[in-house]
């Protein structure tokens, strides 16, 4: 049997085909020099890899390059990256198989996508559901309804600083971490390898065991709670109810399926509620597997589409997660959520951070970067459909129907993040003006010409019409620009 080539993110049991199987895993400080990691993300992906060679048969090889490390014959599962793909490729001695770590196949998913005018979440989910038999009871989705998003679309409840679940299983660092921790210094201090983000003590799975755990913890204590606040955001409850799984599955550690059987079980045992359940496995056999197989049909050119034509660098203090330069609460507290520990949720990521960037008409490419480099969790495959495709609409609609736009009302109504800002959401004219508001009829005036065929934004240009301040607001926000808010 040949030894098995694993990237850092394909290091669970199923990119195996035997569990004896022998591994090679190479960890090459290359890919730290090119590009400025968020510190507790090389943090995590070195302490996953060397977890994971104290296992079984396994050779981990210190390199430069990945390309002098791999110097046997060896099998690899498809890579994540066109990069690592092209560098498989090159390689003699590497036979590539089949990618592993999805739900759908890529010959599946060509088979659905060719010929459609546009590629939606709702069509592709729909038919994976049928297709892998989830949440089905024979030819019908359970409970008569393919998505119960509108079940969990609820306000945090009011008056409460927290949500009151469960918090997940500890990680208690070990010898390996305080190892990882000490190359991470050395290399800051003797290699000048530059880190964005705060250190600090490890949050989530570095390995298969603390990764079941996680799992186990989620589907039993938080995952009831989980549906009807998912799009909720409170500024003292980071985590929420959701399950925090997002970089336990991408570096492999988890198996989606098993993930989602496990969540669909619950369902049917009665411990968990339908809407919860649908919307996590929405998230899993869904999104993720229709981001990942999007990141290889749209092409590479995919990553620099900008439809609407923005230029602009990312702003030092938004590059440099600076929170402490920024007033705008809700802002301000996110940016502080990516600083100290690389990962906030999927609402923050999108009518947050994304939401501004897009108004403020920074590069799409710059923004996917920045999540790719600054989340734990952030992968090339992960962040281009989500940010430029969803996030950015910087594909002119081909994945998403409508740019994710949004002024301070709807964060206001989503969060506790408004109550004591300096900035009032109802205001869009003024000192107090909230830098959302404002920027959402600055966006849709500057894009009009663009957005006036989009008939899910016929009300709110109709509104733009209407607004007798226009011409000032519009002043304010281009002397605003990229400035801290």
């Amino acid at each position: 049997m040949r030894r098995r080539w694993l990237f850092a993110d394909q290091l669970g049991p199923h990119f195996l085909d035997s569990p004896r199987q022998p591994v090679l895993l190479v960890e090459s400080k290359a890919v730290f020099r090119r590009r400025a990691f968020h510190r507790q993300k090389a943090h995590l992906v070195l302490s996953a890899l060397r977890h994971r060679a104290q296992e079984g048969d396994v050779r981990l090889v210190q390199a430069r390059t990945y390309a002098e490390a791999v110097d046997e014959p060896v099998t690899v599962c498809h890579p994540t990256s066109r990069a690592a793909r092209d560098l498989v490729r090159r390689l003699p001695d590497v036979r590539m198989l089949p990618p592993r770590g999805f739900i759908t196949t890529p010959q599946d998913f060509v088979t659905w996508a060719d010929g459609r005018d546009h590629l939606r979440l709702e069509d592709f989910y729909r038919y994976a559901r049928r297709h892998h038999d989830v949440l089905m009871e024979g030819a019908e989705p359970v409970g008569g309804r393919w998505n119960l998003d509108a079940d969990n679309r609820e306000p945090p409840p009011r008056g409460s600083a927290r949500l009151g679940v469960p918090e997940p299983p500890a990680i208690v660092e070990d010898e390996i971490d305080d190892q990882v921790r000490a190359d991470l210094d050395r290399w800051e201090r003797e290699d000048g390898i530059v880190f964005v983000g705060a250190d600090g003590p490890r949050l989530f799975p570095a390995t298969r065991a603390e990764a079941l755990a996680r799992l186990r913890h989620f589907v039993d204590h938080r995952l009831p709670e989980f549906g009807p606040r998912e799009d909720a955001m409170l500024a003292a409850d980071p985590w929420m109810a959701h399950s925090l799984l997002s970089p336990a599955i991408n570096l492999g550690l988890l198996d989606p399926l098993e993930v989602i059987e496990q969540a669909e079980r619950a369902y049917r045992d009665g411990n968990a509620p339908l809407a919860g359940a649908e919307g996590f496995i929405r998230q899993i056999l869904g999104w993720r597997d229709f981001v990942w197989h999007l990141y290889w049909y749209f092409g590479p050119h995919y990553r620099a589409a900008d439809e609407l034509q923005a230029h602009r660098e990312l702003p030092a203090w938004f590059a440099d997660l600076d929170a402490d330069a920024v007033e705008a609460r809700c802002l301000s507290g996110v940016l502080a959520g990516v600083r100290d520990r690389g990962w906030v949720h999927h609402i923050p990521r999108l009518m947050v951070l994304g939401n501004y960037a897009m108004q403020r008409g920074w590069s799409p490419a710059a923004v996917a970067d920045w999540f790719h480099r600054c989340f734990v969790d952030g992968y090339e495959w992960v962040m281009t459909a989500n940010v430029i495709g969803m996030s950015q609409y910087a594909d002119g609609g081909r994945m998403s129907s409508k740019p994710y736009a949004a002024g301070g009302s709807y964060l206001n109504r989503m969060s506790d993040y408004c109550r004591g800002c300096r900035y009032d959401p109802k205001v869009r004219l003024g000192a107090n003006a909230c830098p959302y508001t404002a920027g959402y009829w600055a966006f849709l005036a500057r894009h009009e010409p663009q957005l006036s065929g989009n008939h899910r934004l016929r009300r709110p240009l109709q509104g733009l019409r209407r607004l007798d301040d226009l011409d000032a607001v519009l002043a304010q926000e281009q002397a605003r620009g990229s400035s801290a808010p």
